[in-house]
């Protein structure tokens, strides 16, 4: 096993864990707050409005979860970008093993070109679908539900889950932390998201850190797939972080934390109470880091637009087959993909 294989497994911890995992350890140590923390959940219901016409849910022991991290530019948050709407700058297919010892995660580039189906949007009008259409842009036009609806359509896999975590609580969580140390190995200079680093080490505090995870423009080419390296590096900081700030001999800090984890992400219903998160969670507490598998979707540059990616073939597709099957997914998979070979890795590490 190789260092790189073996640093991108101790990665999902943070990927899907850091915020929900916190609220499991809260609730074992400060069981009065249980309502507080529940009030702060809501949940979406992703059965009710896609329906039957969905891939079928195949009862093999088997979890399959998209993670989306939200980018909602209204508000506040419109000094990220200068685009409306709200898009989805980072996605996660998560496939949970038969038996919840082993998983998968795969990232979706948020610029792959991908066949959208039609959606419902805000209003309940139905937007037309679009065969080349980037995939965040799923997300833009009919919220959780159509992005849930189009990683179904490319996968084939039904998505038994869905968690959504936003800016704003990713901010607040990366400040009560007191800042997360990483250490950059080339400057990274990106006006758009207000981020101005020297190579060294540094502490980076909640705007930085949602700067640096939402840098492109900064590292590698400016494509989406360098960007998927940051937020790689920058979760793993994180890990450390958590684990070494000693928040699990503090009730306070723990529960701050746990607040904030609770407000900040959106599940599904079937995950939309504290007693749902934990049952979910205590599924996969054999789950250990060493035995997960992280990649990027299979991609090549789009030769008619070079700020695009399409799928790479027949690897996206043996990706997709291998979690259906409840399989591992071959090295063969990534062979070849642009995503293996971004340029922006190891422009930012862990300091510790």
């Amino acid at each position: 096993m190789t260092a790189d294989r073996s640093s991108r497994r101790r990665r999902l911890k943070g990927v899907i864990w850091t915020l929900v995992v916190l609220v499991a350890v809260v609730l074992g140590g400060l069981g009065y707050v249980y309502a507080r923390l529940n009030g702060n959940i809501s949940g979406v219901d992703i059965n009710a409005q896609l329906g039957s016409h969905r891939p079928q849910n195949v009862d093999n022991g088997s979890e399959d979860i998209l993670v989306l991290g939200s980018d909602s530019r209204a508000g506040t948050h419109g000094e990220y970008g200068r685009s409306s709407g709200a898009r989805s700058d980072t996605a996660m297919v998560v496939h949970v093993y038969k038996g919840h010892k082993r998983a998968s995660v795969v990232s979706i580039p948020r610029d792959t070109l991908v066949s959208r189906p039609a959606c419902k949007n805000r209003k309940g009008r139905t937007t037309p679908g679009d065969s080349t259409a980037m995939f965040n842009s799923a997300y833009e036009v009919g919220g959780p539900a159509c992005a849930v609806k189009t990683v179904e359509q490319m996968t084939d896999i039904r998505m038994d889950h869905y968690v959504e975590v936003d800016f704003t609580g990713f901010k607040k969580l990366i400040d009560q932390l007191g800042g997360v140390k990483v250490t950059t190995t080339k400057a990274i200079h990106d006006k758009d998201s207000h981020l101005s680093l020297a190579p060294g080490t540094h502490t980076l505090h909640g705007e930085q850190a949602l700067g640096l995870v939402r840098t492109r423009h900064a590292v590698g080419d400016g494509s989406d797939l360098g960007r998927i390296e940051l937020q790689q590096a920058f979760i793993k900081a994180l890990i450390h972080r958590v684990r070494g700030i000693g928040v699990f001999s503090d009730p306070k800090k723990l529960f701050d934390l746990a607040d904030t984890a609770t407000k900040s992400i959106t599940p599904d219903s079937q995950l939309g109470s504290v007693d749902d998160l934990l049952g979910f969670v205590g599924s996969l507490h054999d789950l250990s880091a060493r035995n997960v598998t992280m990649i990027t979707l299979p991609v090549k540059y789009d030769p008619a637009n070079p700020n695009r990616v399409v799928t790479l073939q027949p690897g996206a597709r043996t990706v997709w087959n291998a979690l259906r099957q409840d399989r591992p997914i071959p090295r063969s998979a990534t062979k070849g993909s642009a995503g293996e070979t971004g340029d922006a890795n190891g422009v930012v590490k862990s300091a510790h």
